[in-house]
């Protein structure tokens, strides 16, 4: 007795005290997953209701015993709305708990509902819905926030801001044309969710395990109710692909990354340093110790949410590196990465959205650092080219002669006496002042997506047809 009492308790004691009934617990702790899959029960219905009633119109199963279902998974539809469903990780995920549920409230009928499928390919569409339309939800986000920022591009299409490389001052150009620039960026994020969606647009419903059904289903007529192009037309690949997943946490990824460059910049102008913009109250925080603080914490937080969806996509990537066709326990570990980039990447872009409409632009501190550098030094170069004939090479040389007498001096290029600038090079007149103003540079910018305002608007007008 003694021994049989060490024994076990050495036993328990190896599993883990919150193991204490032994393998078992382990098993069941691992291999639920409806902690986080019950977040797909809406969908799981939804396809639940298109099977069974494809069941019956194909003569498989009888239309009483389809109406039973439909009603009880309307039931149990309105008892996880209310929060009155109980969930059991007894029964491990979201299919069996709703499965369960529906035999207690119709009994032997429920359990014709899973004729001609299997949980692959169950799970394969619950997932594939649910992922469809969070990227319906993102493309509606970023539309609003393209929208956020075509508005401020054109009310400061004239506004003069330096523009960087090397985060050095390079060029004069307009707020409303660095506004553009996301423009771009988010405008191609939204044509990649719109091709992901029209990719995933295919219903994984009657794939079975791997091989199909000998069952005379119709997967057109599932694939038309569920709101699908088409079935897909592979059953191995059907429940073996989370490409659809892989896209979206990539997509995910490449958005977070140009929110996080615009959370970057957001950052750097509300320094006291930059000045440029001034962060509104709803989106900064105060210092528990120093008064005179104003903290960029939502754009900083964005910056850092970047992380978490790059680790999704790797984290989804090296799950599915070294599976073998078809289906593996494996890829139950795919739906938290995308739940939580998904939750990220929403709130990100919501955050970024207020934010650009709420920001107060600077635009004396932006047109004062806008001449630092002597940002105009390249249209001075290419005066020389247009009106004094010089090879780009030698006016560069005569440039930066000028620019060395600007520092020298101690002044801005506009501010130089014409004599001395034409003792660097006889062929410069009076009328090189007139490139030398940062206002006169931006204007001078009209080629196609450039820095003009006029070039702004146009490019404004374009995006405003198509937004």
């Amino acid at each position: 007795m003694a021994d049989g009492s060490s024994e076990t308790k050495s036993s328990n004691q190896m599993w883990g005290g919150r193991f204490a009934s032994g393998p078992d617990a382990i098993m069941e702790e691992i291999n639920a997953s409806i902690g986080f899959d019950k977040k797909l029960y809406a969908q799981d219905i939804r396809g639940s209701i298109a099977h069974a009633t494809m069941l019956a119109h194909q003569g498989i199963i009888s239309a009483e015993d389809k109406d039973k279902i439909v009603h009880g998974l309307d039931t149990i539809l309105s008892e996880i709305d209310s929060g009155a469903f109980e969930f059991s990780r007894r029964l491990e995920d979201i299919h069996m708990n709703i499965e369960a549920r529906l035999a207690a409230l119709i009994g032997p009928a429920a359990g014709r509902l899973h004729t001609a499928r299997s949980r692959n390919d169950q799970v394969a569409l619950d997932f594939r819905l649910w992922v469809k339309e969070e990227l319906q939800k993102t493309e509606k986000a970023l539309t609003g926030f393209i929208a956020a920022f075509l508005d401020r591009a054109e009310e400061h299409a004239e506004t003069v801001m330096p523009g960087f490389t090397h985060l050095q001052t390079a060029q004069p150009v307009t707020f409303g044309h660095h506004c553009m620039a996301y423009v771009e960026m988010f405008g191609r994020d939204r044509a990649r969710v719109r091709h992901a969606i029209e990719h995933m647009d295919e219903s994984p419903i009657g794939a079975a395990a791997l091989a199909g059904t000998g069952f005379p289903i119709d997967r057109h007529m599932t694939a038309k109710a569920l709101g699908f192009r088409e079935p897909t037309r592979n059953s191995i690949d059907t429940v073996s692909d989370r490409d659809f997943a892989l896209e979206f946490l990539s997509i995910a990824a490449i958005a977070a990354t140009h929110l996080s460059r615009l959370a970057e910049e957001i950052v750097i102008w509300s320094t006291p340093q930059f000045g440029f913009i001034r962060l509104s109250d709803a989106f900064s925080t105060g210092s528990s110790i120093m008064p005179q603080k104003k903290n960029p914490d939502a754009a900083e937080l964005v910056r850092a949410k970047t992380g978490r969806v790059n680790g999704s996509l790797v984290a989804l990537l090296t799950v599915m590196k070294g599976l073998p066709l078809a289906y593996s326990k494996d890829m139950q570990e795919d739906k938290e990465q995308v739940f939580d980039a998904a939750e990220s990447l929403e709130l990100a872009i919501a955050a970024m959205t207020g934010m650009i409409r709420d920001v107060t632009i600077r635009a004396d501190r932006m047109k004062a650092a806008a001449g630092s550098g002597y940002s105009t030094a390249t249209d001075l170069a290419d005066w020389l080219v247009r009106e004094a004939g010089l090879p780009f090479r030698d006016a560069h040389h005569v440039t930066g002669r000028v620019v060395a007498l600007a520092e020298q001096k101690g002044c801005d290029l506009a501010d130089l006496p014409l004599a001395e600038l034409q003792a660097i090079n006889s062929a410069i007149t009076d009328k090189v002042y007139g490139v030398l103003t940062v206002e006169a540079s931006v204007a001078s910018r009209t080629s196609f997506g450039g820095t003009a305002p006029s070039e702004v608007r146009k490019q404004i007008a374009w995006w405003r047809a198509r937004n």
